[in-house]
């Protein structure tokens, strides 16, 4: 049973560069051209000379090749004449008569000497033996005999032409396969994977991008330093060589740089920083080098490389990579480019990531990413314009409350709320209407904050009631204190994972400082079923494990990291669990305090989350009427929206802690 909070978001100043007219960007695209690479030069076509050299080298290899072969072959040939090949039956009858000198076996020839030339001038012979018990049966007769040569030429021919064309063929296959991986074989693997977009017609532009209004201010300088160089440098200013936009995955960092290049008409290199590392040494960094040749053959143009915390994540933080490690060749590579560009050129670089802090420092120094642009989550008035934008896709109801919606979102990304979009026209599309209504959105946050309704889960009456009393509480309390955000809905139909109720909360505008009354009234309104339990059953139950787990949590976070209490002073004793720019090699759970200070923080959250319970329960205590109430309401219709709690609340006294807020 989960208790929904807000989530906090950060203000920032707008800070607007000067306007671009829409003529002046026409007519840089129509005329934009991306610089071809010069041709190569062909070498086929050399001088007369160089051809007469290499001809007359050529011949005098060949003129030494062809009297190396005859004399080869003349000294086979003597030595071929000289040998006298004799039936073995005479090997035998001259073998007796001691005309031999010497003699030489193999397992298929006998060859040797005779004591004296043979006819021909012949003093060799050679013969093929015969098995002895055959030869001795032969012997008996007066026939000449002698052993046959098989002829097995083909035999061996096969014997090593098929496992040599077998793996020839293998190797043809792998080949071919990696060259289809690797788009262009295995020779081109060093080659950048980068995809080129030519925007003559830009799919998306600065109009398709709604919400982050001071990281589109940023990038319109970058397209106006694009198509008007000479205004932007008549000072002696230049552009920043690499612009790094920073912030939580789904705030449309990557439709950004899209939209850059919609605008700009130029060529776009996009790749992610995961493409440059293969398992082969020294291939991310051969990447690297083409990619920003390839730029500065095609500049003015712009490099964007998504998932930048892929390739540059700091040096020295594995433990077994050390300085040779893949990827830190990568990343040097990348610092030396980023070194080498001349920004004039026309070569923009921009980079994506959501893990700035696990950046190496390198990168993030002047002279590299100069400008780090923040594409924070939205505010309201951003969340508004960001659903009117995707909303135009969408056949909606006329009475559709833009504003009221944006609220309902607090801490929704542009993905989320792109996602909540569509989730309410599938549901207006489920039940057959025509058009996208409120109820739709409704029921679509509820899906996406609290998960899918699972109507097959059946609870026990006993079950049921406990779930009921426990959503009252923390209904009542929220009415009761006044730091807690507006209850919009109450329910004890099971959704998501492990939800048996839920309470939904939601605040009426964005809030980027809570008081430390603030926060012990959100911690009071999260033990508010918990403290129902126990005052209506006198027993408590598993419902508030996810409860007790984001008190311990705030409560934690009160003593540990804002200051708010007497006893330890205002010391930080945790580091932001956070990801923006923390401090590299930190580790987040780090301990930098004694045992005694550990022991005194822990009784303090003990402390803290006790008062809240205690107070709790002297609201629900004061107003155990209107608990009973909702409670029965609940039981019989499942589900309270705000107005029905607001009924059950006037019909008995406040608290009196109300009254005087």
């Amino acid at each position: 049973m989960n208790s929904d909070g807000n989530q906090r978001t950060e203000d920032h100043d707008e800070v607007i560069p000067p306007k671009l007219s829409d003529a002046s960007i026409n007519d840089r695209k129509r005329h934009a051209t991306a610089q071809q690479p010069p041709a190569e030069t062909d070498r086929s076509k050399d001088s007369p000379e160089k051809q007469s050299k290499f001809f007359e080298g050529f011949r005098s290899w060949l003129l030494y090749a062809v009297i190396g072969t005859a004399i080869a072959f003349q000294m086979f040939w003597t030595q071929a004449q000289q040998v006298e090949p004799i039936p073995f039956s005479r090997f035998l009858k001259d073998l007796n008569e001691g005309k031999i000198k010497n003699i030489s076996v193999g397992q298929k020839r006998i060859t040797g000497t005779y004591a004296h030339d043979l006819p021909g001038n012949a003093d060799q012979f050679v013969t093929v033996p015969v098995e002895p018990q055959m030869a001795r049966l032969l012997a008996g007769h007066n026939a000449e005999f002698t052993g046959a040569v098989e002829d097995n030429f083909w035999g061996s021919v096969i014997s090593w032409l098929v496992p040599m064309l077998a793996f020839f063929g293998f190797w043809v296959f792998m080949l071919n396969r990696a060259e289809k991986q690797t788009q262009g074989g295995l020779m081109s693997i060093g080659k950048s994977k980068a995809r080129v977009y030519m925007e003559d017609r830009p799919t998306v532009t600065f109009a398709d991008v709604a919400g982050v209004d001071e990281a589109k201010d940023e990038l319109k300088e970058v397209v106006a330093f694009l198509m008007e160089p000479e205004r932007y440098g008549r000072l002696g200013g230049r552009m920043p060589k690499g612009i790094l936009l920073i912030g939580p995955s789904g705030t449309g960092k990557t439709l950004l740089a899209r939209a850059v290049a919609g605008e700009a008409g130029v060529p776009f290199f996009s790749i992610s920083g995961s493409e440059f590392v293969e398992m082969f040494v020294g291939v991310g960094a051969a990447r690297v080098r083409d990619l920003f040749a390839q730029a500065q053959q095609k500049a003015p143009c712009i490099i964007f490389i998504d998932e930048l915390d892929a390739l540059g994540r700091a040096r020295g933080l594995s433990p077994f990579g050390g300085g040779h490690d893949e990827k830190e060749q990568t990343l040097n590579q990348l610092l030396v480019e980023m070194d080498g560009f001349d920004p004039r050129q026309g070569v923009i670089l921009l980079a994506a990531t959501n893990r700035p802090e696990i950046l190496d420092p390198a990168l993030l120094r002047a002279g590299r990413f100069d400008r780090q642009v923040l594409v924070d989550r939205p505010d309201k008035k951003g969340r508004e314009a960001i659903l009117r934008l995707h909303m135009r896709r969408v056949i909606a109801d006329e009475n559709i409350s833009y504003e009221r919606i944006a609220g309902m979102t607090a801490g929704f990304s542009g993905a989320d709320l792109a996602n909540l979009v569509n989730e309410a026209a599938l549901l207006a599309t489920r039940r057959g209407a025509d058009k996208v209504s409120m109820f739709d959105f409704f029921e679509a946050i509820e899906r996406v904050i609290a998960g899918l309704e699972r109507k097959n889960r059946l609870l026990n009456p006993r079950e049921r009631k406990v779930v009921a009393y426990h959503e009252s509480g923390h209904a009542l309390v929220a009415l009761s204190v006044p730091g807690a955000d507006p209850v919009q809905k109450v329910t004890i139909v099971p959704r998501g994972i492990g939800a048996l109720g839920y309470t939904m909360q939601h605040p009426e505008e964005d809030r980027y400082l809570l008081s430390r009354r603030d926060l012990l009234d959100k911690l009071t309104v999260l033990l508010g079923g918990r403290a129902a339990e126990e005052l209506v059953f006198n027993e408590i139950s598993t419902g508030a494990a996810d409860d007790l787990s984001k008190a311990t949590e705030l409560a934690r976070n009160m003593i540990t990291r804002y200051g708010m209490n007497d006893k330890l002073g205002l010391v930080a004793y945790e580091t932001d669990p956070g990801y923006f720019l923390k401090p590299v090699g930190m580790p987040t759970n780090a301990r930098r305090f004694s045992e005694e200070t550990a022991r005194e923080i822990d009784l303090s959250v003990k402390e803290l989350i006790a008062g809240a319970l205690a107070r709790a329960k002297t609201i629900l205590r004061l107003n155990r009427s209107g608990l009973e109430t909702a409670a029965e309401k609940l039981l019989e219709k499942e589900t309270l929206t705000r107005e029905e709690l607001e009924e059950i609340v006037r019909r008995y006294p406040f608290n009196p802690e109300k009254k005087s807020a």
